[in-house]
């Protein structure tokens, strides 16, 4: 009697094993794709990201954030440039200890307002520009957008910190030709900096600033599982 009790509960604990693997084969077979967001597209508003930000290549959003990034360096030494060839001097491009350099053509021993001008050119412009993105109506939240607000604030944050010393760092050329020190320069366009993170991190249209969004919503992260 025992004997045949135990061989029917082996005989239901093997029936109801085999039904839960035929379940999970037949889910697992019927999942072709990339699995769900793990954040629900419910908990990030519709629309809120561009179509650029929304591809489903995240290659492709990396790529255009990066061109958002290198445009906005190029304005700055773009700035630097068109600032001295407006005043009438010649700038060239040159390397300062292995680095890429803009210099300006002017003699700053005779004319420091003019090298103050030009040098101040480049951070100025790029702050503009930011300017620019974040008050304009359009279409927010672009992967482009977001590179060029990630080199503005980026350029800033370096000359004010690591690059503060240089000879030729920005901060440093516009100090020597002015009554400003380096410390009230840094606070002055650290400042402008600090403004666009904070509308940044205010604008929704920004959330995740460094993350795939996905096409309806959410973040694209996860696994997926596919079987042959």
């Amino acid at each position: 009697m025992k004997i045949t009790i135990i061989a029917r509960r082996r005989s239901a604990v093997l029936a109801l094993a085999a039904s839960v693997a035929i379940g999970s084969g037949t889910r697992l077979a019927a999942q072709t794709g990339p699995a769900g967001p793990l954040v629900s597209s419910g908990s990030v508003p519709n629309k809120m990201f561009r179509v650029d930000s929304a591809r489903l290549d995240r290659g492709h959003f990396y790529r255009r954030l990066a061109a958002g990034f290198a445009t906005s360096i190029l304005v700055h030494e773009s700035a630097h440039f068109a600032a001295s060839y407006a005043m009438g001097f010649h700038p060239h491009l040159g390397t300062n200890k292995g680095r890429p350099t803009v210099y300006s053509g002017i003699n700053e021993a005779d004319d420091k307002r003019k090298q103050f001008i030009f040098t101040a050119a480049g951070l100025t412009v790029q702050d503009i520009l930011d300017e620019l993105v974040l008050d304009i109506p359009h279409d927010r939240g672009g992967a482009f957008e977001r590179g060029i607000l990630t080199g503005g604030v980026g350029t800033t944050l370096f000359y004010i910190t690591f690059g503060r010393n240089a000879k030729v760092s920005d901060i440093s050329v516009m100090a020597r030709n002015s009554n400003l020190s380096k410390s009230q320069l840094s606070l002055i366009f650290g400042s402008l900096a600090g403004i666009h993170v904070f509308r940044i991190s205010r604008d929704k249209h920004y959330s995740r600033f460094f993350v795939q969004p996905a096409a309806g919503g959410g973040l694209k992260t996860g696994i997926s599982i596919s079987t042959y």
